[in-house]
């Protein structure tokens, strides 16, 4: 809406302008365009679609876990490569990290890798149980390569289709994710939820905002305190108390 809304005011001024028109009508204000419902899982939810796509071998399982671990836009975990990713650092003492240096979007020309939302990519810290997923995979799609010989093709993606090609997200979320749910017995939520729920349990665990922040990938914090104020609010019982206690 607030882009057609801009285009009609850009092409209205212009009339204005060249004296085809008296007025420009869409001067109004633009409508303020709705928040979309979040509707991120419960930690038992979470650990229930993970505990599902494990059980019955789900092709993207090392997808959701990162996404609830990392909180990883869907863009950017399409776009993944393997040469993003550091697996071996913890043998050598270091942490185990995860590079984001691109997103895949899918455009009327088709996919298309672009910069992440921000415009500028960032490093995050891989949880132990998101190592665990990712080597699985990696040993599951090595093992896909054999099989399909002269026939896979070699993009170097982390999360590509059965035959190495750019996976779809629309194809993703109805053939793989929705499906998954639906045997979890969990709600039909969308795949950005992944992201919000990892949020969600972050800041309920009482991590700072600023870093869930960074972790997201969010251009400013102002961004994280708006989209889950509700979480934040929910975090403010016994403030009464801490001041008694300090005072």
């Amino acid at each position: 809406m607030n882009y057609i809304h801009v285009t009609l005011h850009k092409a209205l001024s212009q009339a204005v302008g060249d004296g085809l028109i008296q007025r420009n009508a869409a001067q109004v204000k633009a409508p303020r365009p709705e928040k979309p419902e979040i509707s991120p899982l419960s930690p038992e939810q979470a650990r229930k679609l993970i505990a599902t796509a494990n059980e019955t071998g789900a092709r993207y399982a090392a997808l959701y876990v990162l996404a609830l671990h990392t909180g990883m836009r869907v863009g950017e975990l399409l776009g993944l490569q393997w040469g993003d990713v550091d697996l071996d650092a913890g043998s050598a003492g270091a942490t185990p990290t995860l590079q984001v240096r691109r997103t895949l979007s899918e455009t009327r020309t088709g996919p298309k890798f672009e910069l992440p939302k921000s415009g500028k990519g960032r490093s995050i810290k891989l949880s132990r149980k998101a190592v665990e997923a990712l080597r699985s995979h990696r040993a599951r799609q090595n093992g896909e390569k054999l099989r399909l010989g002269s026939l896979w093709q070699a993009n170097g993606l982390a999360s590509p289709s059965v035959t190495g090609t750019t996976t779809s997200g629309t194809n993703l979320l109805g053939r793989y994710f929705r499906p998954l749910l639906k045997r979890a017995d969990l709600p039909p939520i969308r795949l950005h939820d992944l992201r919000h729920t990892c949020a969600t349990i972050l800041l309920m665990a009482g991590k700072h905002p600023k870093y869930v922040q960074e972790l997201l990938g969010h251009a400013s914090i102002s961004i994280t305190l708006d989209t889950y104020s509700h979480v934040i609010e929910g975090m403010d019982g016994g403030l009464g108390d801490a001041m008694d206690e300090a005072l």
